[in-house]
């Protein structure tokens, strides 16, 4: 895994393109370390943390995306990389609200992911999250908070209501009344 702080970093984990040639190992420790991740941009280090935590989804090397919901296990990993990103970077600059506003739309979307696949398929949603460190919590049912003004409001409402049925009880009987006198005289024709 990758350290969560540019300072944790250790200089041998090399970008991916360098990690490979054989002529690292002579290169001198300065050159090493700028070709390492401590110096690599936040565009190849989210590229690296997204890359780890698919491996970790992913069922099998050569799995790039089977056919059930393996789609949205990338998607969910893809946003927990981005959403850890965001917060390491709103731990060193606390007042950058657009990251934390963008922080806060990444983690509702894949709160939301992650609730569809907790209703489709429980034992994947606990092994994605297990396998992700992520620790899901259901959103908490709406309630509204009682005011004198919208008791008010609502015992008008119902006032009005029972008012309106009353109304309409009233019309109802009538109609039925002229219904059964039609019936009647129209039994009395046929007799």
């Amino acid at each position: 895994d990758i350290p969560s702080h540019l300072d944790d970093l250790p200089p041998t984990l090399l970008k991916k393109d360098y990690a490979n040639l054989p002529i690292m190992n002579s290169v001198d420790d300065v050159v090493k370390r700028l070709l390492s991740l401590e110096m690599a941009s936040q565009k190849e280090k989210m590229k690296v943390k997204t890359q780890q935590l698919v491996e970790k989804v992913r069922r099998s090397p050569n799995d790039n995306g089977s056919f059930e919901l393996l789609p949205l296990f990338f998607t969910v990993a893809v946003l927990t990389a981005r959403i850890r990103t965001l917060e390491e970077h709103l731990q060193r600059h606390p007042k950058d609200k657009s990251n934390r506003r963008c922080m806060l739309m990444t983690l509702d979307r894949r709160r939301k992911m992650l609730g569809y696949l907790r209703r489709v398929n429980y034992g994947t949603f606990e092994s994605t999250c297990k396998l992700l460190d992520i620790q899901y919590s259901p959103p908490q049912p709406y309630t509204r908070r009682v005011t004198k003004r919208w008791l008010v409001k609502k015992a008008l409402c119902i006032k009005v209501f029972q008012e309106k049925q009353k109304l309409k009880a009233a019309e109802r009987l009538k109609q039925r009344r002229e219904w059964r006198a039609r019936a009647r005289a129209a039994r009395a024709r046929q007799e």
